[in-house]
């Protein structure tokens, strides 16, 4: 494979690593990603760092609990009910 080739396949597997990310690629684009990946220790240390701070956002985001109102405003919305009105002015 030439330098430009495998150039190129560092952009294609940049470009296409938050959806790998995130499993929105299609079953052949997931294994192309995956087998880059396998060669290429540039690309795999990207992968890593953005998955470790996906992780970091998803973990905190985990330990953030919402407001009562908002759930009941959120289950109103699902149930097609008007919510009922806050008592604490938000």
């Amino acid at each position: 494979m030439s330098e430009h080739s495998d150039r190129m396949t560092c952009e294609e597997a940049f470009r296409r690593l938050d959806d790998f990310i995130d499993r929105q690629l299609n079953p052949e684009e997931m294994r192309l990603v995956q087998e880059h990946l396998a060669v290429c220790a540039k690309c795999t240390r990207e992968f890593t760092f953005e998955t470790s701070v996906i992780n970091g956002v998803r973990e905190k985001l985990s330990r953030i609990e919402a407001p009562p109102n908002l759930l009941a405003r959120i289950a109103s919305s699902l149930t097609g009910q008007s919510p009922t009105p806050p008592d604490d002015g938000g």
